[in-house]
């Protein structure tokens, strides 16, 4: 599959240029993201903005997957330009699983917030859905965690990649989503 070229020399460029000038986050741990691989990334969400950040520190194209109401009118068509792969979150939606499957076995980087939506609430993260530790057992992908700390605009933001995990029970899928949750809260506490 190409690369989207709009992703490319347009939108990187000026992600990167926004997150080194305005945003200028403490990055720790970007040796744990995989220089030829695929990978899957998954991490806390807080800001609309997270992904931005994402796309400027990874090297490679991140296919985000995102809720399909982001996908009407012309922003939809520039997000699917983007490789942003469209979600209905109201089902199981087998169609978004099964593209970001095929976007793994054609070693591309899915990125992926395990939350569902930016947590709006007090709890230090809000439960995680099954889909990446699913991606990552169909396709035998490691799991880079992240997580995103500190204000956008308060000059505190912060970003650390953790050590790769990968899904050791391929039968039970949900202790290994309790163990990425687990990583993640733990490093937020």
């Amino acid at each position: 599959m190409k690369e989207p070229s709009l992703y490319k020399y347009f939108v990187k460029p000026i992600f990167i240029f926004f997150t080194k000038v305005i945003l200028r986050p403490t990055i720790v741990g970007i040796d744990n993201i995989p220089d030829s691989s695929n990978y899957i990334l998954a991490g806390n969400h807080t800001n609309y903005l997270d992904c931005i950040l994402l796309i400027a520190l990874n090297k490679k194209v991140v296919h985000f997957l995102a809720k399909d109401s982001l996908f009407k009118g012309f922003k939809g068509i520039i997000f699917k330009r983007l490789g942003i792969v469209p979600v209905n979150r109201k089902i199981h939606d087998k169609n978004a699983l099964n593209e970001a499957i095929k976007l793994l076995n054609d070693n591309k980087v899915i990125g992926i917030f395990p939350e569902g939506t930016i947590n709006r609430s007090n709890d230090l993260i809000l439960p995680f859905k099954i889909g990446a530790v699913k991606m990552a057992s169909v396709t035998n992908t490691s799991i880079v965690p992240f997580v995103i700390t500190g204000s956008y605009f308060k000059k505190d933001l912060k970003i650390e990649f953790l050590n790769n995990i990968k899904v050791e029970d391929k039968k039970d899928l949900t202790s290994d989503n309790e163990k990425l949750m687990n990583i993640i809260k733990d490093k937020l506490k």
